[in-house]
């Protein structure tokens, strides 16, 4: 050892060569010792699959109830919805669904007047004679005699049947390999592989314990041994449950043999669009091209504003050769009241805006939805951080801190009186006093749906079929839900009882009834009086504990521990907070919460794709896994990364390739429909389709400023109800599926296809009273083609008006440039310019047919315009020499031009291409 002491270290000290040699000795002694030992005692071994273990009929191992016992019944069906799991059990015997209460269901083995268990008689035990169909048993044979299977319950039962509910183990993962299946093109199978880790260090190949599902079997199939057999070509995912544990497994089968070197090169411009084609190219799917500017002009409008470009922007934007216009267009959409209105309809759906569950929220009539749309609106248009507005919604309460209930009083009356917005106010409460979000597991399920993307409401009575959540969880859960109280007056326990009791004095409102009362005080407000309003209020946080199944009270109960978890995330002493939501709001905003950010992006990107990465969107469970995980992981990493700026993930999305896409498919895409590889033609939400009927109809005028003003337009009605104006739009709105916003389920909007729609198009009045209407863009084709000198001379001055701007604006494009402006401003001021003189097009090319003698108004010439802006108005696009020769020999057999256009505007209306959006 001296010498190798002296080679590696010549210049070290004697006594550092000392201590070297000391340690080294050790650790040689340690060595040798460690040799006499089996090196499983050092490293923690995999244990082999149990079905390996007790394959030999003298197996003397135990089983362990939780980890092995349970989940073999759960293997074998046992606990399942149409077994002893169901609601009712099955034959007398009753157990946990998928077993998630390990001693409810030792109890059902073990007690009662028939116990399944006979530590006597092992083999006369039912969970061993009735599945080997010893007895008769209606669900069969689920394993024989003798087999492994077999011996486990009877090892189990031999040692006691024991189970102690104070030593549950903790499962801290399961492993399963491979992550990923990939199938070539040729038949295949492939051997899953699931270890179960545990908190103690201990590892076990449960393979034979998982329960297999698949979520479509078309594409991959999976037997109960883990064995996933190739199908159809496309990809799915398999799912692995193993006690708590939820896995999912990608299984992809290429379409085609575009893979791998094969595939073509795809510029990847975006982050987006390299998440994207990272799959496609293993399915061996080639993505369709970048769309048109007329295709994606039209996609982009109606995506991000609900409305249709006009005649004049499709012209401007098709003759703009600047290679950013695309992202200013983007820009300019995000800054126009449409897009404000449309964001916030769909924030209102999500949130749960509804009428009918607002009575009496509020002094004032029909006014609680439109406060609520205010509210929503005015953050909005703000750009408020979405984590933010989210805060202002889920912490409402109505009385500030050290408010009175009188001050809350004259705050509120003095809005009304003022009338001020109550947009201006912090917190929304409307949220929580909605008639079906009063009870603590109404709250807990609308909460999820609206602000996690989840369905918990299967953990009310057992653990969740996909997920992690226990029916403990949901208790938990709920309790956060529990402390807010919306009450049209103070409790009488509250020192503010007192006030509302004075109000109602001065008011001479007292004695009468709920009704009469409700009436006279909105009356006196409107007299400029301080009135009683309801409020959403905190119960003191002792008082929730003091409730059986924390929703009825029950003071008499003594004070529990007030320790709750978050969805088994996060544990939270309430007896330490004021609001017991403020722990939950912050859970909800931590960087690493594993569903709120991706929530809300998978619901804009929804939107836009027509299905979200994860489908339903509301569905956010580990059972149905993303078909594009990474690509949801990064855009929610983003999102929080950028302070939660919805116009950053606005941008971040139709930006990329992948957003722009058009819909026509290639050989391998074709039937892709969540892979993003293409545009889905998708049917156009109710308000979008009411909104843009009215709009390619419109006048010149009305049409030139649909985008900047929401007068009329469904997209701004706030509550379920129509009221007014819009009175008109709840037939069509309801045919078209407008969300109802009865639960905050996606399943409240429909976007399905259906006749009824076919029909209103086709034939409903009000749509055809939109072709015939004095305000209309065909009956003001009729005045100019028939003569009106009143239109005429007011046309005169727009024209001349819209020389004078373009000559202005050239004086100053020229100015900017002598000044050295910046480039971004000058090429601004170009595309305005190119704007203004596209309009003043079309204003002369109408001021010229007015002129006109009536004997030429229907020239060949002046038909084919009239063909291109009806194009144009509904399809956002010129027609095909094809389409214009149809529509031009039409007019030819009808002989009036008016006669004509109106015809054609109809039959554009109800085409495919109108009504979707592509």
């Amino acid at each position: 050892m001296a010498p190798f002491l002296t080679d590696v270290g010549s210049t070290r000290s004697d006594k550092e060569n000392s201590m070297t040699c000391r340690l080294l000795a050790l650790l040689g002694l340690m060595t040798a010792w460690l040799c006499c030992f089996d090196v499983s005692y050092v490293v923690a071994a995999e244990l082999p699959t149990l079905d390996q273990r007790f394959a030999d009929e003298n197996v003397d191992e135990v089983p362990d109830f939780q980890r092995h016992v349970v989940p073999l019944m759960s293997r074998l069906g046992c606990n399942g919805r149409s077994c002893h799991g169901s609601f009712q059990g099955r034959g007398g015997f009753q157990l946990s669904l998928f077993g998630y209460d390990f001693q409810a269901d030792h109890d059902a083995m073990t007690k009662g007047d028939e116990p399944r268990v006979n530590l006597t008689e092992i083999d006369e035990s039912l969970i061993v004679a009735k599945p080997t169909d010893e007895y008769s048993h209606e669900g069969g044979e689920r394993f024989k005699l003798g087999s492994w299977e077999h011996r486990v319950f009877k090892n189990w039962i031999a040692d006691g049947a024991k189970f102690d509910k104070d030593q549950v183990a903790k499962l801290d993962r399961l492993e399963v390999t491979p992550a990923e299946v990939l199938f070539g093109a040729d038949p295949e199978q492939v051997q899953l592989k699931a270890i179960a880790v545990w908190a103690d260090g201990t590892r076990e190949d449960v393979t034979p314990l998982c329960r297999y599902t698949t979520n479509d079997g078309e594409i991959a199939d999976v037997d109960g041994d883990g064995v996933i057999s190739s199908g159809e070509k496309g990809d799915t995912h398999v799912i692995v449950a193993y006690d708590k544990a939820v896995i999912s497994v990608p299984v992809l089968r290429p379409v085609s043999d575009l893979t791998g070197a094969k595939y073509p090169q795809v510029a990847a411009n975006t982050k987006i669009d390299e998440l994207v084609l990272s799959k496609l190219r293993k399915l061996g799917i080639t993505p369709s091209p970048v769309a048109s500017d007329e295709e994606f002009l039209r996609r982009v409008n109606l995506d991000i504003a609900g409305t249709l470009p006009t005649p004049d922007e499709v012209r401007a934007f098709v003759a703009d050769t600047d290679p950013n216009k695309r992202h200013a267009k983007v820009n300019e959409l995000l800054e126009t009241p449409a897009y404000v209105a449309k964001w916030t309809t769909l924030l209102c759906d999500i949130t749960g805006n509804n009428d009918e569950q607002l009575n009496n929220v509020s002094p004032v009539r029909l006014g609680p939805s439109q406060e609520w749309y205010d509210w929503i609106y005015r953050r909005v248009e703000q750009n408020m951080p979405y984590d933010e507005l989210a805060t202002g919604i889920i912490m409402a309460r109505s009385r500030e801190s050290g408010e009175s209930y009188r001050e809350y009083c004259e705050e509120m009356s003095n809005l009304y009186r003022k009338n001020e917005s109550f947009a201006e106010r912090d917190t929304l409460t409307h949220y929580w006093a909605r008639l079906n979000f009063r009870t603590p597991e109404d709250r807990a399920i609308g909460f999820a749906y609206a602000f996690m993307g989840i369905r918990i409401q299967c953990a009310q009575c057992h653990k969740h079929p996909f997920d992690v959540w226990s029916k403990q969880d949901f208790d938990d859960f709920k309790t956060f839900f529990a402390q807010a109280r919306f009450t049209r007056q103070p409790r009488r326990t509250d020192a503010a009882y007192e006030e509302y009791q004075a109000l109602v004095k001065e008011l001479d409102v007292q004695g009468k009834n709920g009704g009469e009362m409700r009436r006279d005080i909105a009356k006196k407000l409107q007299q400029g009086k301080t009135v009683p309003f309801p409020e959403v209020e905190l119960l003191p946080t002792a008082a929730i504990f003091r409730q059986p199944n924390r929703g009825k009270r029950d003071r008499n109960m003594p004070k529990p521990d007030m320790m709750a978890n978050i969805l088994g995330e996060e544990s939270v002493d309430l007896s330490q907070v004021e609001d017991i939501r403020e722990p939950l709001m912050k859970w909800l905003r931590s960087e690493n919460n594993p569903y709120f950010a991706k929530s809300i992006v998978n619901r804009v990107w929804a939107v836009y794709f027509n299905v979200g990465i994860v489908d339903p969107v509301d569905d956010l469970s580990l059972g149905n896994p993303p078909s594009n995980g990474p690509l949801l992981d990064y855009l929610a990493e983003g999102f929080v990364k950028n302070g939660y700026d919805m116009k950053w993930l606005h941008r971040e999305i139709v930006g990329s390739d992948t957003y722009q896409r058009t819909w026509k498919p290639n050989d391998t895409n074709r039937m892709d429909y969540r892979n993003f590889s293409r545009a889905i033609p998708r049917r156009l939400p109710a308000e979008v389709a009411y909104d843009i009927v009215n709009q390619a109809t419109s006048n010149d005028k009305t049409l030139e400023n649909y985008a900047a003003t929401l007068e009329d337009r469904a997209m701004s009605i706030p509550g379920t109800s129509p009221q007014g104006k819009a009175r008109n739009a709840q037939y069509a709105l309801q045919v078209f599926g407008r969300s109802t916003r009865d639960s905050n389920c996606e399943c409240d909007r429909s976007m399905e296809a259906s006749l009824l729609q076919t029909v209103y198009l086709q034939n409903d009045s009000e749509v055809l009273k939109r072709l015939t209407d004095n305000g209309g863009w065909v009956a003001e084709l009729e005045k100019e083609i028939n003569g009106n000198p009143g239109v005429d001379q007011q046309l005169e001055r727009r024209v001349e008006q819209g020389r004078d701007l373009i000559k202005s604006g050239q004086q100053r494009i020229a100015k900017m440039r002598q000044n050295g402006a910046k480039a971004e401003a000058i090429q601004q001021a170009v595309k305005k310019l190119a704007a203004a003189k596209s309009r003043l097009e079309v204003l002369e090319r109408q001021l010229h047919r007015q002129k006109l003698p009536a004997a030429e108004k229907s020239t060949p010439n002046d038909i084919a315009s009239l063909v291109e802006e009806a194009y144009l108005r509904t399809l956002s696009r010129l027609p095909d020499a094809e389409e214009k020769t149809i529509a031009e020999r039409h007019f030819d057999e009808v002989g009036n031009p008016v006669d004509g256009i109106r015809d054609l505007m109809w039959a554009l209306v109800n085409t495919k291409e109108f009504i979707v959006n592509h």
